[in-house]
This record gives C-alpha cells, structure tokens and sequence, in this order.
C-alpha cells in the first residue's frame, strides 16, 4: 500500500465563516506514480506547550492551567486543540488541500486559558493523521481501487504564530472574550444589573471586581 507524506506549510483566518475558523495548509504526497482516487481522513491537532519557552506575564497567565512553574516538569501536557474530518479528492504525485479547524474562544478549557495568555511567539501544533485511502492498484489499472488505511504515525508539525491567532478572536470578537457562566450565575448577574441600574453585564463585572479589591486591601488574606 502507498506510504503518504504530510506536511503543512501555512495557516490563516478563514473571514467568511460562521464561526471562528483557522485554515491549515497542507501538502499531501503519494510515491511517484501513485493514483490516489480519494483520501478521507481524521486530523487530530494536539499543542505541546513544552516545546516553547514562556516570558514572565504569560507564565503568569499559565498558573489557571498547569500551576506554577516549579509544578510544570509533570504538570504540563499535551492540549488537545481540534479533531476534524476531511474529503481530499483524488490526485497523482502531490496535492495541497486547505483543511479548516473551528475554534473556540471559550476561556474556560484549558485550551482557551492557555491561547489567552500567550503574547507572542508561536504556538506548537502537531497534526496526527488517519483513515482510509482509495489508490490504484498499478500503473496497468489505473481506474481499478484498492482500499488501505493512512498509518497511525503519520503526522506533521507546524508553528502556529500567536499573531494568527489573535487576529483570528478580534476578527470574530473584536476586543472581547467568551466566558461561560451557569444560567442561575446569569441570572443574578441580570437582576443584579436591573437593582443597580448596570447598564452591561461587563459594567457590572468590573464594579464587583474593583470592590472585591478593594475589600482585599482592607482586609489582606493572612498567609
């Protein structure tokens, strides 16, 4: 059965999804005279946050998700970024196919605490590759099928820049973040706005956050 190559060469924002979308550029190759009629695929794509190093602030913003630096030997693993199916259509040789990956600007994963804290650099992205091939069976049948599967091993690595990302959230919500509440937090959060005449959820966030500040300079927690 052919062995393919996999490789990605570049990622941008998708601008006219529904949904905050980053589409990966992937470069796809057979042996040499190889007719693929089709690939389906199962892409996994998995950050390893061990292989960059991180300045102080973003440290700091790491601490909600593996714990204080001194914890990260054994704290710090893998995230889990997207799993997404693909259609590749047939070719011979190579072939590039645009692969789109919906995102989330969710902050309460580990995946969203993790891409809100990083300030520049890049991100580690492995993408991991399965599913079934449709090729050939020779160069004397070339409309004839053979069915294989794409190996386990197959993947490739790509260094996604944090700039991408960031113009990827301001693109879809520009200058704001998601957070997830419970519905009786929301509903508290509203009839606390309506008694205080709090025009915006996020009006009333920040005065509850600065009282609580100021409730801490007051009365500091003993250590």
């Amino acid at each position: 059965m052919a062995e393919l190559t996999f490789s990605c060469s570049d990622v941008q924002p998708e601008r006219w999804s529904a949904a905050p979308t980053l589409r990966f550029r992937l470069g796809i190759s057979a042996p040499e005279g190889v007719r693929v009629h089709a690939l389906i695929l199962s892409v996994q794509l998995r950050i390893d946050p061990r292989a960059r190093r991180y300045a102080p602030a973003e440290a700091a913003g790491l601490h909600g998700v593996f714990g204080t630096p001194e914890r990260w030997a054994t704290s710090m693993q893998a995230l889990h970024f997207a799993t997404v199916a693909a259609a590749v259509p047939g070719f011979t040789g190579r072939t590039e196919y645009d692969l789109m990956v919906p995102c989330t600007y969710d902050l309460e994963p580990g995946l969203g605490k993790y891409l809100h804290a990083l300030a520049e650099g890049t991100v580690p992205v492995t993408l991991l590759f399965s599913g079934t091939m449709f090729t050939a069976p020779g160069p004397g049948d070339p409309d004839g099928v053979r069915v294989g599967r794409v190996p386990w091993d197959r993947e490739a690595r790509y260094a996604l820049p944090v700039a991408v990302w960031r113009e990827l959230m301001d693109l879809y919500f520009p200058g704001a973040a998601w957070l997830r509440l419970r519905r009786d937090t929301v509903d508290a959060l509203l009839r606390h706005q309506a008694r205080h005449a709090v025009p915006t959820a996020d009006e009333a966030l920040t005065a509850l956050l600065s009282r609580s500040s100021e409730e801490d300079a007051l009365c500091p927690t003993p250590r």
